[in-house]
C-alpha cells in the first residue's frame, strides 16, 4: 500500500510538502525524505508525534533514544518501526518535531491511502514554498559594557610603598578593623 502525506508549517505558511511512501518503510526513510526536501541537516535528534484529531500526542516514534521522554508516551525508534505499524487510516495526524530547542514542527496528514500498489523508495512528489529556517537564531544576552579607566588628574598617584606586605605596614593602619573580629564571633 502507499502512503500520501501532506506536510505544512506554521512558521512558512506557504510551504507545503506532498511525499508519497510505501506503508511498509520505515519511520527513518519519511524522515530523511522530509530533511532531503526541506534541505535541512540529517545530523539533529528529531521525532515523530502521531497525535489524535485535536492534535494531542499519542505515541512518540523518536530518531535515537538520546532525548529524554516522557513516560507516559509510547515510545518507539525510527529505525525499527515500519509505517503500517502505527498507521492505517487515511485523515490520521502526525507532528514532526525537527528542532527540539525550540520545538518547532511540520504538521503532516495521512491524507491517501492507495491499495494494492508498492513504491520502492520515498518520493517527494510535490514541494510548494521554501522551507522555515532550520534553526532558529537565539538571541545572545547582551555583552557587558566595560567602563574604561580613565585617571583622575585630582587624585593622587598610586604610591606602591603604602600597601600591605610593604616594608613600612604599620598594624595601625588596620585598627579600624577591629569590630570585625567581635563580628565574626557572633556569627558562629
Amino acid at each position: 500500500m502507499i502512503y500520501k502525506f501532506l506536510v505544512g508549517s506554521e512558521d512558512a505558511e506557504n510551504f507545503k510538502l506532498e511525499i508519497v511512501i510505501d506503508s511498509e518503510d520505515t519511520f527513518l526513510r519519511l524522515r530523511n525524505t522530509i530533511l532531503d526536501a526541506a534541505k535541512y541537516n540529517k545530523d539533529e535528534s528529531d521525532s515523530f508525534y502521531i497525535c489524535d484529531d485535536e492534535w494531542q500526542v499519542e505515541k512518540e516514534v523518536a530518531y535515537d533514544d538520546t532525548k529524554e521522554t516522557d513516560s507516559d508516551v509510547d515510545l518507539w525508534y525510527m529505525d525499527e518501526t515500519h509505517l503500517d505499524e502505527l498507521l492505517e487510516d487515511e485523515g490520521q495526524r502526525l507532528k514532526f518535531v525537527f528542532d527540539y530547542e525550540t520545538g518547532r514542527n511540520f504538521f503532516m496528514v495521512l491524507k491517501e491511502t492507495i491499495p494494492n500498489k508498492h513504491l520502492c523508495d520515498p518520493l517527494c512528489q510535490r514541494k510548494e514554498g521554501k522551507a522555515p529556517a532550520e534553526k532558529l537564531e537565539r538571541e545572545l544576552e547582551p555583552k557587558p559594557v566595560k567602563t574604561p579607566i580613565v585617571p583622575n588628574p585630582e587624585v593622587d598617584e598610586f604610591d606602591e610603598g603604602q600597601f600591605y606586605g610593604d616594608e613600612e605596614y604599620n598594624d595601625d593602619e588596620l585598627s579600624d578593623l577591629e569590630g570585625f573580629e567581635d563580628a565574626d564571633e557572633e556569627l558562629k
